[in-house]
């Protein structure tokens, strides 16, 4: 089965939630497109529905919306998700991945539709950043090297 992480985006508070998807659960997104709804219980979040609206494989590869298939495809794209052009008429063949999530995925990302009955906030357990690891980190050695 494919494990995959799922971005969960909050229009109303524009914060962004990760939820591990594994095992069973992943079966729920296998197979759906860009633009598909999903109800959120398959993830622990009751009452909500997510619409999915892209993700990207373990080599960075993102989802584009108008390729159809779970493949990756070299494509001439002029603009858009996974290409954006320094100067008008700039033209490039990247490579991307069509609109269907297949077990490839590292990371799918979903936003909010409908809420449910409890905030996001106590659904999804809180982990602390590696950002803010890395400050206090910081802190801690500068706080050391002034002794």
């Amino acid at each position: 089965m494919a494990d995959f992480k799922l971005v969960v985006s909050d229009p109303k508070t524009a914060k962004a939630y990760n939820i591990d998807v594994t095992g069973p659960r992943t079966a729920k997104f296998v197979g759906k497109a860009i633009g598909a709804e999903v109800d959120g219980e398959a993830v622990g979040l009751t009452g909500y529905t997510l619409v999915i609206t892209g993700g990207s494989d373990k080599d960075g590869v993102p989802m584009r919306k108008d390729l159809p298939g779970q493949g990756r495809r070299k494509v001439l794209v002029a603009g858009g998700v996974g290409y954006h052009p320094k100067s008008d008429g700039m033209r490039k063949r990247k490579t991307l991945r069509g609109n269907e999530i297949s077990g490839d995925l590292v990371q799918v990302n979903a936003v909010v539709k409908s809420y449910g009955p409890k905030p996001l906030e106590e659904l999804v357990p809180k982990t602390e950043g590696a950002g803010k690891k890395k400050k206090e980190e910081k802190k801690k050695a500068a706080a050391e090297a002034k002794k």
